[in-house]
């Protein structure tokens, strides 16, 4: 996957989530009668610039070079001299409740954008891998707890699960704070049965990496011959010379029967010579393969780039499509943006206490590759990470740091306490307090950005 590709669609996501977060301040401070100068789009030098012919305020509305965020600015006396006949319309001059409202707009805004993705990804529908559990390790967490071989998963406490990806949520939701969490399964044989995975003092996200797999479960996978389904462009396999429908039946000499086996001997075997041999159409072809490294759980694993062919009758037993009706959909919807705000802030909360690693913290690299990746894969998995991220910075938005508008909230309530507005000086030093702690968790979020990319 290109670069190029991978920014695109980040520049798209950013544009989306940005454009309403800053058109929620926009709207609701023309409907209160502030007036407004300019909408933007971005930072920095204006790539684009216009105004429309019926607005009578001349609104400039600008799409900027540095597409990291953007702003509405509105009439104010502390920016500028303002005409007496429009000192009624400049933002500093309006009521506190009104002031607010501006304010908080632009992350309510992005909390209703959430609403929407969820709600259009639940009326599409999804295909989602199906819970179900393969033999964990005797030695972790899921294994003491008794799960077995295609356990699939139907609750975790009480929250109903119907994905993979939905029992890696709730996990982490009911592990931050460690203690016992009851799952409750149905087994190979059709029976329900609950299984207690004991955390103790341990914190799922104490440490980076997938909880899922920190746990010790790892998604069910049926015994299938080792044929290929597919290479990547760019990988080790390609260049070996693989291709889609090779069947693999020995690696360096010695016979291999299952895909798994394969997996495991190249994950083995990181920058290390392997000779596979391939049955290609009847025909036996002896292939040398180098697996490229990279880390996994801070050790070196090889990976070549390929897939297995898996028969859509194994699809269908391993997928299953998560959909709701149009009205059925809209609580839903609501109710997913709220578990992930609500999940968001104590992650953020758990990183501040110290029980969650800042490892955990991504950046606009990460972000960008899983843009480019969710995009890849279909419409509603990107729209999915739209969801995500939007309900990210609306509750980052929220935070009461100087220069966020949780920050003028913050200087909001103060004022309502104290019956008028915080200093000049106050608000000065709160920014430089901001523009620091800003800082900080940039270079945290950029430093984890460079280490993944590394791995």
């Amino acid at each position: 996957m290109s670069v190029l590709h991978n920014i695109f669609f980040f520049i798209v996501a950013i544009g989306v989530l940005v454009t309403f977060h800053e058109f929620g301040h926009y709207w609701v401070a023309r409907k209160l009668g502030v007036k407004v100068l300019r909408f933007s789009v971005g930072f920095g030098k204006p790539l684009l610039s216009w105004t429309r012919k019926n607005d009578k305020d001349k609104v400039e509305y600008v799409v900027a070079a540095i597409p990291l965020g953007g702003y509405v600015k509105m009439l104010d006396e502390r920016e500028g001299e303002v005409a007496e006949e429009e000192k009624h319309r400049s933002f500093n001059s309006q009521p506190l409740l009104n002031r607010t409202a501006i304010v908080a707009a632009g992350p309510f805004f992005n909390f209703i954008l959430a609403m929407l993705f969820y709600w259009l990804v639940f009326v599409v529908g999804t295909t989602a891998q199906r819970p179900l559990v393969g033999v964990p390790e005797a030695d972790t967490v899921a294994g003491a707890a008794g799960f077995s071989d295609k356990d699939e998963v139907l609750t975790v406490g009480d929250v109903e699960i119907r994905s993979w990806n939905a029992f890696r949520i709730a996990l982490i939701d009911q592990g931050l704070d460690g203690g016992n969490i009851s799952v409750t399964v149905r087994d190979i044989d059709g029976i329900e049965q609950v299984r207690v995975l004991q955390l103790g003092d341990t914190r799922v996200l104490e440490d980076e990496g997938d909880v899922v797999s920190k746990l010790g479960f790892n998604m069910w996978q049926p015994d299938l011959p080792p044929e290929i389904g597919g290479v990547t462009e760019d990988g080790a396999a390609r260049e070996s010379g693989l291709q889609k429908g090779d069947l693999i039946i020995a690696v360096d000499g010695s016979e291999v029967f299952k895909w798994i086996d394969i997996v495991n001997l190249v994950r083995a075997s990181p920058d290390k010579t392997m000779r596979f041999t391939v049955d290609r159409s009847g025909e036996r072809v002896e292939l040398v393969v180098t697996p490229r490294s990279r880390v996994i759980e801070d050790k070196q694993s090889g990976y070549i780039g390929a897939y297995q062919h898996v028969p859509e009758t194994v699809i269908d037993e391993l997928t299953v499509e998560v959909k709701y009706g149009l009205l059925e959909a809209i609580p839903k919807a609501m109710q997913k943006t709220w578990d992930m705000s609500v999940l968001t802030l104590r992650v953020l909360w758990k990183m501040v206490t110290g029980e969650a690693s800042l490892d955990n913290i991504s950046g606009p690299i990460t972000i960008a590759t899983y843009a480019g990746v969710t995009a890849t894969i279909g419409f509603t998995t990107f729209i999915s990470f739209l969801a995500i991220i939007s309900v990210s910075l609306g509750v980052l938005n929220l935070l009461p740091i100087p220069m966020l508008d949780g920050g003028h909230l913050l200087y909001y309530l103060i004022e309502f306490f104290k019956g008028a507005p915080v200093s000049e000086a106050f608000q000065i030093r709160g920014q430089q307090i901001g523009i620091m702690l800003l800082a900080f968790l940039m270079m945290i979020a950029l430093f984890n950005d460079f280490q993944r990319l590394l791995q």
